[in-house]
Protein backbone atom coordinates (compact mmCIF):
# COMPACT_ATOMS: atom_id res chain seq x y z
CA UNK A 1 0.00 0.00 0.00
CA UNK A 2 1.33 3.39 -0.64
CA UNK A 3 2.14 6.13 1.61
CA UNK A 4 -0.95 8.38 0.08
CA UNK A 5 -3.27 5.33 0.50
CA UNK A 6 -2.12 5.30 4.39
CA UNK A 7 -2.56 8.82 4.97
CA UNK A 8 -5.90 8.92 2.77
CA UNK A 9 -7.52 6.26 5.12
CA UNK A 10 -6.31 7.28 8.37
CA UNK A 11 -7.58 11.05 7.08
CA UNK A 12 -11.15 9.35 6.55
CA UNK A 13 -10.84 7.39 9.57
CA UNK A 14 -10.39 10.74 11.85
CA UNK A 15 -12.79 12.06 10.05
CA UNK A 16 -15.39 9.29 10.95
CA UNK A 17 -14.23 9.17 14.53
CA UNK A 18 -14.76 13.21 15.05
CA UNK A 19 -18.30 13.11 13.15
CA UNK A 20 -19.05 10.00 15.36
CA UNK A 21 -17.90 12.01 18.67
CA UNK A 22 -19.77 15.10 17.35
CA UNK A 23 -23.07 13.44 16.63
CA UNK A 24 -22.73 11.46 20.38
CA UNK A 25 -22.44 14.57 21.44
CA UNK A 26 -25.01 16.58 20.35
CA UNK A 27 -27.40 13.79 19.90
CA UNK A 28 -27.13 13.79 16.08
CA UNK A 29 -27.62 10.28 15.18
CA UNK A 30 -27.24 10.84 11.41
CA UNK A 31 -23.97 12.43 11.76
CA UNK A 32 -22.83 9.48 14.16
CA UNK A 33 -23.95 6.89 11.60
CA UNK A 34 -21.52 8.94 9.02
CA UNK A 35 -18.87 9.26 11.28
CA UNK A 36 -19.32 5.28 11.57
CA UNK A 37 -19.81 4.79 7.75
CA UNK A 38 -16.70 6.37 7.25
CA UNK A 39 -14.37 4.47 9.40
CA UNK A 40 -16.05 1.66 7.71
CA UNK A 41 -15.07 2.40 4.29
CA UNK A 42 -11.54 3.24 5.53
CA UNK A 43 -11.10 -0.40 7.49
CA UNK A 44 -12.57 -1.88 3.63
CA UNK A 45 -9.89 0.23 1.90
CA UNK A 46 -6.88 -0.71 4.38
CA UNK A 47 -8.33 -4.57 3.87
CA UNK A 48 -8.35 -4.37 -0.05
CA UNK A 49 -4.82 -2.60 -0.11
CA UNK A 50 -3.37 -5.26 2.54
CA UNK A 51 -4.71 -8.22 0.10
CA UNK A 52 -3.05 -6.75 -3.10
CA UNK A 53 -0.02 -5.84 -0.78
CA UNK A 54 0.21 -9.95 -0.39
CA UNK A 55 -0.35 -10.38 -4.25
CA UNK A 56 2.15 -8.11 -5.26
CA UNK A 57 5.13 -10.70 -2.97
Amino acid sequence: MGLDDKLSNAAEDAKGKAKEAVGSATGDDELERQGKGDQAKSDLKDAAENVKDAFKH
